[in-house]
């Protein structure tokens, strides 16, 4: 039996094609997509934060969310996927497009949430859902008509509800998780990859085939991408779900959910007055 959390990405690999999208210099419009996003949400909290985080960021923080905090600090994973903060360090940190290809999430999120002040607001982006699913099935449908089996091409993502689940195991309050999807739409399968590639997404899984797809498999997987996920004009549809969470470290100052049988009033007393109708007396 192995200890800790299964190994379902390999970190070096990750590294590697990190690495390589800096390299490329590519257009990473669904990194920058993601990134207004937090801005947005960050925008419409009208607070100042302090000293902030940025998790996952390479070389620089975001230009974009600079001007959201007067100090940021910014750092990767290590190999062994911690961070290196002390306790109620920050009172913002947010992660863009970095937490989807981690093996422990709820590890991550219980460092993320120990670095917090109280009241410190954490605020991520990561693929989720339904992301890639064209290319999963029909890479999975190109494999099975030549090889007649198929191998581990597309990391899996987590969906909406069990992130938001996750957010709670970690001790967060006020959670939040909700998803916003993007249909983006190539000349063929080259040119999505391509795109994979500038933002380091490529397979990185632990148990991914190190051999390169044939041409006879590649064929079959452009035929089926073609035949179930093209429009009129013959381009491909790719679907990209960017998860957006949400949490803050608890405090006092929060609001909390009222203790069950504390209620004053019944809810069929409250929806007779809105009605215009008269409430039935109590037993």
């Amino acid at each position: 039996m192995s200890d800790g959390p299964p190994r379902i990405f390999d970190r070096k690999a990750l590294t590697l094609h990190s690495a390589r999208a800096q390299r490329i210099g590519g257009d990473k419009f669904l990194v920058r997509e993601a990134a207004e996003g937090l801005a947005e949400r960050l925008h419409a909290i009208r607070r100042t934060f302090v000293n902030a985080f940025a998790l996952g960021a390479g070389e620089a923080v975001d230009p974009i969310l600079l001007p959201l905090a007067k100090r940021w600090t910014h750092a990767q994973l290590d190999e062994d996927e911690s961070f290196i903060a002390g306790a109620e360090s920050f009172d913002l940190i947010v992660s863009n497009l970095s937490l989807h290809s981690v093996n422990d999430l709820p590890g991550v999120l219980a460092q993320v949430r120990r670095a917090l002040r109280p009241d410190g607001l954490f605020l991520a982006t990561l693929f989720g859902g339904g992301t890639l699913f064209e290319l999963r099935q029909s890479l999975a449908a190109g494999e099975i008509d030549t090889l007649g089996g198929v191998s581990p091409r597309v990391a899996p993502f987590a969906d909406v509800r069990d992130l938001g689940g996750l957010l709670q195991r970690a001790g967060f309050a006020l959670p939040v998780a909700d998803v916003e999807r993007s249909v983006v739409r190539y000349r063929d399968v080259a040119a999505l990859i391509a795109d994979l590639r500038a933002m380091g997404e490529t397979n990185a899984l632990s148990e991914r085939s190190r051999t390169p797809l044939s041409r006879t498999t590649l064929a079959a997987t452009m035929a089926h991408y073609a035949m179930h996920h093209s429009d009129a004009d013959g381009r491909l549809r790719a679907t990209f779900d960017v998860v957006y969470l949400t949490g803050w470290a608890p405090h006092d100052s929060q609001q909390r959910p009222l203790k069950p049988g504390s209620a004053t009033s019944r809810l069929a007393d409250v929806l007779n007055r809105d009605n215009g109708g008269t409430a039935e007396p109590k037993n």
